[in-house]
């Protein structure tokens, strides 16, 4: 999640998030061009040497959040408790497949159509702001 507009970059689901599979998803989720100065992440176990040497390759900032502190990252928890009220608690799901798809169909809602207070009543890609618009063509 890109701060600044709340925009939804990346999603993606598997049964079991190694370090390997977490470093391409960073990879994927940022061309090497549009990568953010600093990733803010919880200090999972899943985060790896492997995602610390892709984060310092793509010249990504690692900053974890202290030990059990959800409020760090305020955004990002917020924004998984919207999905699940907002999309998950409405659907059974019934694989990896499926969900794949019920998230980037919310994501699409969530950037394009869902208003924000914080944006005052804006989608976070929306006709105001040219970055996102160019990354969405």
């Amino acid at each position: 999640m890109r701060l600044d507009r709340r925009y939804l970059v990346w999603t993606n689901v598997t049964t079991n998030p190694t370090a390997e599979w977490i470093a391409r998803q960073i990879t994927e989720a940022f061309p090497w061009d549009q990568s953010p100065r600093y990733l803010l992440r919880d200090r999972d176990r899943s985060y790896g040497t492997v995602v610390r040497r892709r984060l310092e390759a793509m010249s990504i900032r690692d900053h974890p959040t202290a030990p059990r502190s959800p409020w760090q990252n305020g955004h990002v928890e917020r924004l998984i408790g919207s999905i699940r009220r907002e999309c998950l608690d409405h659907v059974v799901v019934v694989g990896e497949a499926p969900l794949r798809r019920t998230l980037k169909a919310y994501a699409r809602y969530y950037n394009d159509v869902r208003t924000h207070r914080s944006l005052h009543k804006d989608a976070p890609r929306s006709g105001r702001n040219p970055t996102l618009r160019k990354q969405a063509a």
